[in-house]
């Protein structure tokens, strides 16, 4: 009997963790590192083929989740 565990699930939990740790400089910070490598992602191997696609579709989501962080204080804040 073989047993299928998803490791993203755990790997998921510590970035959260990770970004709710971080004040909101370093994560629009990390934004912007994020898009940058996302930009050389899509273009860079342009006219070749990619060999990891789920690398750009994990990029966006750690992207989302940190501006959905920066939404969330700037809500807070405001309340």
């Amino acid at each position: 009997m073989q047993v299928f565990v998803d490791w993203n699930i755990f790997v998921d939990w510590n970035i959260m963790n990770d970004i709710k740790s971080q004040s909101t400089e370093e994560l629009l910070r990390t934004v912007a590192e994020k898009r940058e490598a996302l930009r050389v992602f899509r273009f860079g191997g342009a006219g070749s083929r990619v060999r990891d696609v789920r690398e750009g579709r994990n990029v966006r989501r750690e992207i989302a989740q940190i501006l959905t962080e920066v939404q969330s204080r700037k809500n807070e804040q405001n309340k």
